[in-house]
This record gives structure tokens, C-alpha cells and sequence, in this order.
């Protein structure tokens, strides 16, 4: 269940969106397609969403978004760099003017010293622009640190586009 408060949000963001004439793509992971939900669950929203793609496993990483195999091998798939990747992949194969992609450990289990449950890494790219990656750790359990990871993706899509 999407909250209300990531309700408003998507729908502010969209607003923005819409205003600068910016299409998102999404490419997810750990939170499964849940931004892209968020962000259709508002009416209208096809004029700014163009597409989402859950990569959830490495082989969708690499099949849909074109993560090259030998990165997440020397990264991991929770790793900025891969972020990264999956960014630019998504922008890539999309109409979008920007890509948001989210790769972590959403818990209870999978968490290590080095990544722990909670880690998120962030990808933003921008045609014509530097990607963005950033490295967040979310309290919580499972579902807190999924909403935290999609409240933090349209934070940084915001800071881009404006509102």
C-alpha cells in the first residue's frame, strides 16, 4: 500500500515534471516497482511517466538496463556503481529526460558489515547532464525502508527539476 503522504508527493513531483515538459523513467530494484507505482497511481500521469523497469535480479540488471555482468561482480548489485549503470540504462532505453534507479538491501535478512540492512544506492541521470549516484542507509524494517527509498528518489528528481 502506497501512503498518502508518497501520494502527494508523486503527485507534486509529476506537477513539476509536467511544468518543465520532463519525462522519468525508473529502473528499481529493491523497492520492486513501487516508485513507478507511486507515480501512476496519480490520474494523468502518462505524460510524464514513460516507463519502469523492475530489475530486481543481476540477469535483469543486465538484460533490461544493460548493466554490464563484470561490474556487479566487481561492486555487487548494491553498489553505486551499479546504480549508476542502471540509470544510464534506463535513460537509454526510454523516451525519458530522466532516469532514477534504486538498488539495496530492503531486509530482514541479506545485510552485511559492509552493506547492512537498510543500504540504498541511488542512480540520477539527466540527458545531457553528469549521473548523480548517492548512498543512503533507512532505518526500519522491510516496508519503512521501501518508502523511504521512493520518498528519497522523488526528492532527488525534485532537486532537479524544480518544485
Amino acid at each position: 500500500m502506497i501512503s498518502d503522504a508518497l501520494l502527494h508527493e508523486a503527485e507534486t513531483l509529476l506537477a513539476a515534471c509536467r511544468a518543465r515538459g520532463v519525462m522519468l523513467a525508473t529502473a528499481e530494484s529493491c523497492t520492486g516497482g513501487l516508485i513507478a507505482a507511486a507515480l501512476t497511481a496519480i490520474a494523468g500521469s502518462s505524460d510524464v511517466v514513460d516507463r519502469g523497469f523492475v530489475t530486481y535480479s543481476n540477469e535483469a540488471k543486465q538484460d533490461l538496463v544493460g548493466v554490464p555482468a563484470d561490474l556487479i561482480a566487481a561492486h555487487g548489485a548494491v553498489s553505486e556503481e551499479v546504480a549508476r549503470a542502471m540509470a544510464e540504462g534506463a535513460l537509454g532505453r526510454s523516451r525519458a529526460g530522466i532516469a532514477v534507479s534504486v538498488t539495496g538491501v530492503a531486509g530482514p535478512g541479506g545485510g552485511t558489515a559492509a552493506k547492512p540492512v537498510g543500504l540504498v544506492c541511488f542512480g540520477l541521470a539527466e540527458r545531457g547532464r553528469p549521473v548523480a549516484t548517492e548512498r543512503q542507509v533507512f532505518p526500519g524494517d522491510r516496508a519503512g525502508i521501501r518508502a523511504a527509498t521512493v520518498a528519497h528518489a522523488f526528492a532527488m528528481i525534485r532537486a532537479r527539476v524544480g518544485g
